[in-house]
């Protein structure tokens, strides 16, 4: 028997490299949300750590019933020096506009907080803009947001 609610839960899995061009678009449709023009090659590059397995970065995308992707999220190992350990740091999280609010975000962060838990990290981290009431709605049912504020320095390099 299905639990209840779960019904229309995607499954969460790894991105393949034959799913490159539809990882692409949902990338580069993130980027737009925020605002963000990708440097050239910088979709490459975040490609290029997916696919490398010795690199601790990892993409997992969320298939609908249907077979579509539908949602991305990609995480990575963070030092945390205070904790002597590392917190799991979500980078960057995906749904396909006509399906927010449907529990694919939600099933998405519960992926991420699992992996953590099952390598014994404590702490997911993740950032998001005032803007984003949103998302902000779905972030604060896991935790209320933190009062620390982000500092971000362009260094010309």
């Amino acid at each position: 028997m299905t639990e209840p609610g779960k019904e229309n839960r995607p499954r969460i899995r790894p991105v393949v490299p034959g799913e490159h061009a539809r990882w692409l678009e949902m990338f580069e449709a993130y980027a737009a949300f925020y605002r963000v023009t990708l440097p050239e090659g910088a979709a490459g590059t975040v490609w290029g750590w997916i696919a490398d397995a010795g690199e601790p970065f990892w993409c997992d995308v969320a298939e609908a019933a249907d077979g579509r992707l539908v949602g991305l999220v990609q995480y990575q190992l963070m030092h945390r020096s205070l904790g002597g350990g590392h917190v799991v740091y979500l980078s960057d999280l995906y749904v396909e506009p006509g399906i927010r609010g449907g529990g694919t975000g939600r099933a998405l962060i519960e992926h991420v907080i699992a992996f953590a838990r099952a390598r014994g990290i404590a702490n997911v981290r993740w950032l998001t803009q005032e803007f984003n009431y949103p998302a902000r709605t779905l972030y604060d049912t896991f935790a209320p947001k933190s009062d620390f504020i982000l500092y971000s320095v362009p260094t010309g390099a």
